[in-house]
């Protein structure tokens, strides 16, 4: 399980939610960070997609994710989309996950960090949509 984190606004670029997808936005407002794996190699992906890109074998399960890893890189946002410009700055990073997944995601809270810091991923909710965001393991409160 991951932890969520109440927003009182609302996202500022909902994500599109597909038939392939919903599994995983679903499952993220439960506080369950899940994937798709190929169900013969067992090789997860992220994002979740309805073939592996490894194999381009149809054949995929859900799998869930322990949400913990590493921070690979960051970077604060001083100039943004228009649809974030109320969030400036904000800071955006590269986390490489325990199950040798590569992410990037939104980097949450503004704890001073550095490549290798653990992380976790945790689920935002915001009032009308879900999202996930990335914080350091040495000051996990919300």
């Amino acid at each position: 399980m991951i932890s969520i984190v109440d927003v009182p606004t609302r996202h500022p670029y909902p994500q599109r939610v597909t038939e392939a997808t919903k599994p995983f936005w679903d499952a993220l407002r439960e506080g369950r960070f899940i994937t798709t794996a190929s169900t013969r190699t067992g090789r997860p992906t992220f994002p979740p997609k309805p073939i592996d890109p490894h194999t381009w074998d149809q054949d995929v399960a859900w799998v869930e994710l322990s949400g913990r890893g590493k921070l690979y890189s960051y970077t604060t946002i001083h100039a943004a989309p228009n649809a974030f410009v109320d969030d400036v700055p904000y800071r955006v990073c590269v986390v490489d996950l325990d199950e040798n997944l590569r992410l990037a995601t939104r980097l949450w809270g503004d704890q001073d960090v550095h490549p290798d810091d653990e992380i976790e991923i945790i689920a935002v909710r915001y009032t009308d949509h879900i999202s996930y965001a990335a914080r350091p393991l040495n000051n996990a409160a919300p």
